[in-house]
């Protein structure tokens, strides 16, 4: 039996405890589920760079999981559009069940590695694509199918696993190990195992975005524009990036319809299509764009 789910006996009264001390015991399961990963740090980094690499060429990210793990991977590709103007034709969610496992459970697919083989045939995974599994277990039938249908067609694989010496981690080329141990609820990895494979998909997938350029000086400069709070935060983020005024940064994100990239540029004095030109010579990175002008003969 994987650790995640063997009974720690320390726990076996939790339920005829009082409510506050059930609360602080699990409270100190999450705290150390955070603690578990930073051993992970380097191979994290490790592994966003080689799929910052791969994601160059027009690939996509792959989710792939069952259960907690697929519902906790699929929330962190969800998040990657408003956050940093990730497409959403270049996400992908494998997971075990199909899309309607998110809300009603279908526990029993995730023994069905047949059909991980086929929907990563079908999707048309390629070198091009990224493709991060994530099981508490390790042993997930799934997931691993699915990561080594995925080493066949040539694309990245990344494994988040909360067991160590298990087949996902074998499976993938690159294996994340959070060691979280016995559930203060025996089996119940929504909690500890949940919490370190969220706070690594957060790295991981934020560490992918800096590689990328799709933040600049600390800022969401590809953030989707979706409301009014957002247009503000724009105007904020160009002013903050050109050293201009309100106004000016208005204008700009106006000029550059919403393109944040664009209308800092703007407002640093390019006019709307050689901003957008030096962008594209820049492959869509801020930073090189800015120091080109700053290079310029004045």
């Amino acid at each position: 039996m994987p650790n995640t789910e063997s009974l720690n006996p320390r726990f076996s009264d939790i339920d005829s405890w009082p409510t506050i001390e059930a609360v602080e015991a699990m409270l100190e399961g999450q705290m150390s589920a955070i603690a578990s990963i930073k051993s992970q740090t380097q191979q994290i980094s490790e592994a966003a760079e080689a799929a910052a690499a791969r994601l160059q060429n027009g690939g996509r990210l792959v989710y792939v999981g069952a259960g907690t793990s697929g519902r906790v991977a699929v929330q962190d590709g969800v998040e990657l559009g408003p956050t940093f103007g990730w497409p959403s034709e270049r996400l992908l969610y494998l997971m075990a069940g199909g899309i309607d496992a998110l809300v009603h459970s279908a526990e029993g697919a995730e023994d069905d590695a047949d059909d991980a083989r086929s929907r990563v045939r079908e999707s048309g995974v390629s070198a091009d694509d990224v493709v991060i599994g994530v099981a508490a277990s390790g042993r997930t039938p799934f997931t691993i199918a699915a990561l080594n249908a995925a080493n066949d067609a040539g694309a990245l694989t990344i494994a988040i696993v909360n067991n160590a010496g298990t087949n996902l981690l074998r499976a993938a080329q690159y294996g994340l190990l959070a060691a979280t141990g016995s559930e203060a609820i025996a089996g119940s990895t929504r909690m500890k195992a949940g919490t370190a494979q969220k706070a690594i998909l957060n790295l991981l997938s934020t560490a992918i975005m800096l590689r990328l350029g799709r933040v600049y000086r600390g800022l969401m400069v590809d953030m989707v524009i979706s409301n009014d709070k957002l247009l503000n935060r724009a105007f904020g983020i160009v002013r903050a990036l050109s050293n201009c005024s309100e106004a000016v940064a208005m204008e700009a994100v106006g000029l550059a319809q919403n393109d944040i990239k664009a209308a800092v540029l703007i407002a640093l004095g390019k006019d709307p299509a050689a901003a957008a030109q030096l962008l594209r010579e820049h492959n869509g990175i801020l930073r090189d764009a800015v120091e080109t002008l700053d290079r310029s003969p004045s």
